[in-house]
């Protein structure tokens, strides 16, 4: 009974504490969020739109989480993120018994506990963004085709073929060029696939979306979602995402922290002289996994963090099994417990960082007391870790990165939303919203303020207004006068402007 109460307890702090907290950040989420939010106002499940406009940069079926969200009831801030957590928990679940199934309850318990709590997936499970469904499903289905990868068993083809076709439905084609590694292990059986049941099982579920929404839509559909961008993001270099080659590793190392320092494992004699790991095709399956997509997004012209995150279920597998072959982690583990620090100190760093960047935030407001609990905990590791107590070790590291990331959202949440959410901007602006329009601001602030406005504030190119709201010189948005309009006939007037010399009534 204690168990399970200090499982929800961690639960609830690594995924639901303070989800709606912090508004919608980046021009992303509000983005993608608008769309849902008109998904589920207009009944028109097909066509996405944002702002009234067809937008058809990605499929349908964060939108239809997003609208969900609505239906339940739930605000601005929560609707869209609603039903991360309660995927990215779902899949915890079923992950585990998958592992369990393949690689022992040793091994599932280690990875399971290693993806639950690295920075990747808490962080993607508060974000309304495709990334975390897309690598659910996607991820689902790679562990239920292992069967047949690695030992030419077909009968759970039909539920993985489903869950690449819902991954699809989450960010198009990219779930089935990372399902390549498949093909290495069953070359010689890839007609498999096009057996009946499995094919059906994809059509079905994949199919009718794309086919409605082109019906409806035409060749627009086509050229913006395939051509733009599927073709157009791995080569072209204007989308504003371009980084160097190896740009992947280092991020790579951030989404699996406090973890990280396991990778350090391979290199010990331990691992390096047990001949049994390395020729273990389990291993192989998820090192192809892992290695492929890195390789794969390495060689996009256009890269961004979230991007990995398919990546890391099969990274948590790779560590879980090595770290069930070291006898002693006793540095090992602590150290990542000095890592898991990360989670409490960045409370003082996150909001100046989600607001200007990370690389012009400061140092200055880290809470480094907060600290002191994970250095006490690496010497409760060291001493469980000589005693042989694993499962024991890894329990209390899995509680200390929940109460780290409490504490974090305890003091980060008020100043995100302040500093890097809309909502408070809107707040301010919302007693004279009826004389303001935006007219250059970064994209996060225009579609954040244009999410929670709902429509209440225009572009100052569709909808001239007397104050424009402008950001510059990366300081924070204010109102100017704007120049002198030119009079709009009285049929098209939307109200009557007020000289812009004089102070703006509020309504």
């Amino acid at each position: 009974m204690m168990a399970a109460l200090g499982a929800l307890l961690a639960a609830w702090l690594l995924y639901g504490y303070g989800l709606g907290s912090s508004g919608l950040l980046g021009p992303d989420e509000p983005r993608y969020a608008d769309i849902g939010r008109a998904m589920f106002i207009s009944g028109d499940w097909v066509t996405p739109r944002l702002f009234g406009e067809a937008w058809f940069e990605k499929p349908a079926l964060l939108y239809w989480m997003g609208a969900m969200g609505f239906a339940l009831g739930a605000g601005d801030s929560l609707a869209p993120r609603l039903l991360m957590p309660l995927l990215g928990v779902s899949f915890l679940a079923f992950y585990f018994l998958r592992l369990r199934l393949v690689l022992g309850s040793n091994v599932a318990l280690a990875a399971t506990l290693i993806l639950a709590t690295s920075a990747g997936w808490i962080g993607f499970s508060h974000a309304a963004v495709t990334d975390l469904p897309l690598t659910v499903f996607f991820s689902a289905g790679m562990l239920l085709a292992m069967p047949w990868a690695l030992a030419a068993d077909r009968r759970l083809l039909p539920w993985a073929a489903a869950c690449f076709a819902i991954a699809s439905l989450a960010k198009g084609l990219v779930p089935l060029v990372l399902a390549a590694p498949l093909a290495l292990f069953g070359f010689r059986r890839i007609l498999d696939w096009l057996r009946p049941l499995p094919l059906v099982a994809f059509c079905a579920l994949g199919l009718p979306w794309y086919l409605v929404c082109y019906a409806r839509n035409g060749w627009p559909f086509i050229d913006e979602f395939f051509l733009q961008h599927h073709v157009g993001r791995f080569f072209r270099e204007d989308l504003q995402h371009v980084q160097p080659a190896w740009f992947y590793l280092p991020v790579l190392a951030g989404l699996l922290l406090p973890w990280t320092p396991l990778l350090a494992a391979f290199a010990t004699k331990t691992l390096r002289r047990d001949s049994s790991l390395w020729q273990d095709r389990r291993l192989h399956f998820f090192a192809a996994w892992l290695g492929f997509g890195l390789l794969f997004f390495s060689a996009s012209t256009n890269k961004l963090p979230g991007y990995l995150l398919p990546l890391i279920p099969a990274a948590a597998a790779f560590l879980g099994m090595a770290l069930d072959r070291i006898p002693h982690a006793r540095y090992l583990l602590p150290l990542c417990a000095v890592m898991a620090a990360a989670f409490a100190l960045a409370g003082g760093v996150l909001p100046e960082a989600l607001s200007v960047g990370l690389r012009r935030s400061g140092m200055s407001q880290v809470p480094w007391l907060l600290g002191l609990p994970s250095l006490a905990m690496a010497a409760a590791l060291y001493f469980s870790e000589r005693g042989g107590r694993r499962a024991l070790s890894l329990l209390l590291l899995a509680a200390l990165v929940a109460g780290n990331v409490g504490l974090m959202k305890a003091s980060a949440l008020s100043s995100i939303r302040a500093s890097a959410s809309t909502v408070e901007l809107w707040e301010e602006l919302r007693p004279r919203a009826h004389s303001i329009c935006i007219e250059w601001v970064h994209r996060a602030t225009e579609y954040g303020l244009r999410y929670y406005a709902k429509g209440a504030i225009p572009m100052c190119s569709a909808q001239p207004r007397p104050l424009q709201l402008v950001e510059l010189d990366q300081q924070p948005p204010r109102l100017r006068p704007a120049p002198e309009l030119d009079p709009l006939p009285a049929a098209v007037r939307p109200y009557p402007f007020p000289s812009t010399d004089q102070p703006v009534p509020s309504p």
